[in-house]
């Protein structure tokens, strides 16, 4: 029996290393922009949550997992996004473009099974999840201005990352 093979995987807890210092910072400032009143470490949060559940679809390979961000996640997201060339470099970093294809508001549901599947994507990426970003309680305690939401993946959604999806 291998002493490696029994070791528990060192999940790392941030992801901020894949993004610049100052992309980082724009990323959090245009979180905290959106959402006056929001601490700075909330919006660091965010972000960085924002940025596992990027590593998780872009790595996400497996056939008919769906992967969503929660509301608050999609807001980091949204962040990431508006600065198109972090947006573009994390992308290629990633080895692979991550589609943002929003939905109306009146889809926004909290399906356990999708936050479980994306939470384990997440672990998979190799990052320990935050999880309180993700549940239930923080949904309705940490109000932010992202109003779209994704639905399972069907027609294109931007949770569409499994194989064959672009």
């Amino acid at each position: 029996m291998s002493v490696l093979a029994d070791a528990p995987v060192q999940l790392k807890p941030s992801a901020r290393d894949l993004i610049s210092e100052a992309s980082l910072t724009t990323a959090v400032h245009l979180v905290q922009r959106c959402n006056p009143g929001l601490h700075d470490d909330m919006a660091s949060r965010i972000v960085d949550e924002a940025l596992k559940f990027m590593a998780a679809a872009a790595t996400n390979r497996t056939p008919g997992l769906a992967l969503r961000p929660s509301r608050i996640v999609d807001e980091g997201w949204h962040a990431l996004l508006w600065d198109t060339k972090t947006y573009e470099g994390l992308c290629a970093f990633l080895g692979r473009f991550v589609h943002h294809v929003p939905e109306s508001p009146a889809t926004k549901k909290h399906d356990t099974a999708t936050v479980e599947r994306t939470l384990e994507a997440i672990r998979a990426a190799g990052y320990q999840p935050d999880s309180y970003l993700w549940s239930p309680e923080a949904q309705g305690s940490v109000l932010v201005s992202a109003d779209c939401m994704h639905s399972e993946c069907t027609d294109g959604g931007s949770n569409c990352t499994g194989p064959g999806i672009a």
